[in-house]
C-alpha cells in the first residue's frame, strides 16, 4: 500500500513538472504577430515641417506700414513704393530698420531691422557691406527693404549684390535694387546726410550682428 502511494505521488509530481515546463516555454516564445517595442511608431515623435513660403503683400499694406515707420518724412514714400511695385511686382516680405554708412571713394554700411512676412513670422535682420565707387559723404537712414521671390525666411540671410542707386531719388527717397539668386532686394531709404554719385557693392544679411562686412 505504501509502495502504491509512493508511486502515485511520484507520477503526479512528474506530470506537474511537465505542465509547468510547457507553460514556461510558451511564455518565452514570441508571438508571430507580436511587434517589439522598437518597432512601434511613437505618437509623440517630431515631424519634419516643410519651410513656409511667405505670401505677398499688397502695395496698400506696404505703404501704410511705411508711413507709420517713416513718420513725418514719408510724404513721397508712396511714389517710391509704387515705382518698385511697377517694376518688380508684389514683395513677399519687407524689412524695416536703420543703417549708417560713410564713404570716400570706398566705405562701409551697417544696419539692423526686422523682416516682416504675412504668414511666416518676424525675424531679426542685420546687414553689412562695403561700397566702392565715385561717391563721398556719410548718412544715417531709416530704411525699408522690399524682398521679392523669397522661398522661405531663412533664405534672406545671404549676400545681395548689384548697383546701389544712391543717386536714384523718387519723392525724396533713394531707391536701388540688389540681387541674390532669384531674390530681389529693393532698399528704399530716407535720412540725414549726403551721398553723391553711384557706387557698387553688396549687402550681406545675417541673423546676428557682426562687424565683418565680408
Amino acid at each position: 500500500m505504501a509502495v502504491w502511494k509512493k508511486a502515485l505521488a511520484t507520477a503526479t509530481l512528474g506530470m506537474l513538472l511537465a505542465v509547468s515546463a510547457g507553460a514556461s516555454a510558451q511564455t518565452d516564445l514570441p508571438s508571430r504577430n507580436s511587434t517589439g517595442p522598437t518597432d512601434l511608431p511613437s505618437r509623440n515623435a517630431p515631424q519634419a515641417k516643410a519651410p513656409v513660403t511667405p505670401q505677398p503683400f499688397s502695395s496698400r499694406e506696404v505703404i501704410d506700414n511705411g508711413h507709420k515707420f517713416f513718420g513725418d518724412v514719408s510724404r513721397g514714400l508712396a511714389t517710391a513704393i509704387e515705382d518698385a511695385f511697377r517694376k518688380y511686382g508684389e514683395p513677399n516680405g519687407y524689412i524695416l530698420g536703420q543703417e549708417g554708412s560713410g564713404s570716400f571713394f570706398g566705405g562701409l554700411r551697417y544696419g539692423e531691422g526686422k523682416l516682416f512676412t504675412r504668414n511666416a513670422g518676424i525675424r531679426n535682420v542685420y546687414w553689412q557691406g562695403p561700397t566702392l565707387g565715385f561717391d563721398w559723404g556719410a548718412d544715417g537712414s531709416r530704411v525699408m527693404m522690399l524682398v521679392y521671390h523669397m522661398p522661405n525666411v531663412e533664405a534672406v540671410y545671404t549676400r545681395f549684390g548689384g548697383a546701389d542707386g544712391s543717386a536714384y531719388f523718387i519723392g525724396g527717397f533713394s531707391v536701388s535694387a540688389m540681387i541674390a539668386d532669384n531674390m530681389i532686394l529693393v532698399p528704399i531709404a530716407s535720412g540725414v546726410g549726403a551721398r553723391l554719385g553711384v557706387n557698387v557693392g553688396y549687402l550681406k544679411l545675417t541673423p546676428q550682428a557682426t562687424w565683418n562686412p565680408f
